[in-house]
């Protein structure tokens, strides 16, 4: 078998087999393929698509690439949720203790951001001494003692996604739908959890621009998990502005904390409760997500969803005591209010330009290497159809350094755009997409 004539059956629009695709994968992290063959054969599947069977053997390929996560240590249902990114995205912080209070358990690996925020694990350490590097038996001890657990990935699952990955990000593949989901699905059934859950966002503040697309590429990751044996749901969610207020990693601690007392953003709060009710039918623990929802807001409003992030934080030795001493976390020194240029109702809000601010900050990385200022952000004030006066508070910046903040500042003000006419928000939720 040689990659050059896979290379050539691809291009003109052939099927690859199983073998085939499991002979480039297997070759290619091994070291024995090059990079100019394996990139090649990217752009014929950029090109020419793949089949539902080749998407899911591309996907079952890189996900044995390396070790496979063993869960059945743990007791239950293990549930998987993986949101595909957006700004002011805190659902993991809020969604993984609220699900464990009713039972579900959250065996759950994030990874570090590479963007306008932090991703999880940058995010929970800004709790002080907060431990995100478990090994594998602590992390199942910690489930099946608090039922949740968040750990960082480990680079010894899915090998062969970051070095395909690698490879996407300079040749122009990025954007293609069998290759998004094998790489999202290929570490998602490694992980090792039972069930997935989807979070597939669209809108100016995603990879997805348009709700066409991001529904195709749910769609195709449903197939995928349910053709692997994980129960698989997938919503596709509006990110067109910023799902919560705060974007920034100890910003959005702090919102987290909020949001499981019930006081965070409604809109924030209300996709949580939503996914939460998934989570719950997932793993069996109720019939259908109506009944959920009640139970999951009973948790908040009686503070069982707060005491599990406490557990969380006690049993990964950070400082608990930021729960209910919120400047504990870390503070900018400077907060700089950014006020409205003229009176009128909100009419749309750049959410990529929002998170572009905040990287600007230091509250994301533009590159793997750089070191994030996990005390900067901005939190906005305002959502799509909220009445503006003028020269009040669009939004809030959270800086540690004013050279930029000028600049940054008026950036900000031109992602608020303001109309005469009062306008509705797009619906949270455009679809739900299950077997």
């Amino acid at each position: 078998m040689r990659a050059y004539d896979l290379i050539l059956k691809k291009r003109d629009g052939g099927e690859l087999t199983t073998e085939e695709i499991n002979f480039v994968v297997a070759a290619f992290t091994a070291g024995k393929l090059p990079d100019y063959q394996m990139s090649a054969l990217l752009m014929a599947i950029f090109f020419r698509g793949m089949s539902s069977g080749e998407i899911t053997d591309l996907t079952l390929a890189m996900a044995r690439s390396g070790k496979m996560l063993d869960l059945s240590q743990i007791r239950g249902v293990k549930v998987d949720k993986h949101s595909t990114g957006g700004v002011a995205d805190t659902t993991t912080l809020v969604l993984a203790p609220l699900a464990a209070s009713i039972g579900v358990p959250v065996a759950k690996m994030s990874g570090r951001g590479l963007g306008h925020t932090g991703g999880t694990i940058d995010k929970l350490e800004s709790i002080p001494g907060f431990r995100v590097a478990l090994t594998p038996e602590e992390f199942a001890q910690n489930v099946n003692s608090i039922g949740l657990a968040i750990m960082g990935q480990t680079t010894r699952l899915a090998p062969a996604d970051g070095r395909i990955y690698a490879l996407r990000d300079v040749t122009g593949t990025v954007e293609s739908i069998p290759l998004i989901a094998s790489s999202v699905m290929s570490k998602k059934i490694a992980a090792g959890a039972d069930a997935i859950l989807l979070d597939v966002k669209y809108g100016s503040g995603a990879f997805m621009k348009d709700a066409v697309q991001a529904e195709e590429l749910a769609r195709t990751m449903v197939s995928i998990g349910n053709a692997a044996g994980r129960k698989t749901v997938a919503l596709v969610t509006n990110m067109d502005e910023p799902l919560g207020r705060a974007v920034g990693n100890a910003l959005e601690v702090r919102e987290a904390i909020d949001t499981l007392r019930g006081e965070g953003p409604p809109v924030l709060q209300q996709l949580c409760l939503l996914l939460g009710a998934h989570m719950a039918v997932l793993a069996g623990l109720t019939a259908s997500v109506e009944q959920a929802v009640p139970l999951l807001k009973k948790k908040m409003e009686n503070g069982e969803a707060l005491a599990a992030f406490r557990r969380l934080i006690i049993t990964q030795q950070g400082d608990d005591r930021v729960i209910d001493q919120p400047e504990l976390l870390p503070q900018a020194r400077h907060v700089i209010p950014v006020p409205a240029a003229q009176a009128g109702y909100v009419v749309s809000i750049d959410a990529a330009g929002i998170g572009f601010c905040a990287m600007k900050l230091g509250a994301g990385r533009a590159a793997k290497e750089e070191t994030i200022d996990l005390a900067v952000g901005i939190v906005s004030k305002k959502r799509v159809g909220d009445m503006v006066r003028r020269e009040e508070t669009l939004a809030v910046i959270h800086a540690n350094r004013l050279d930029d903040v000028e600049q940054i500042k008026s950036t900000l003000l031109g992602c608020y755009r303001i109309g005469k006419d009062p306008v509705s928000p797009k619906p949270l939720v455009h679809c739900t997409i299950s077997a």
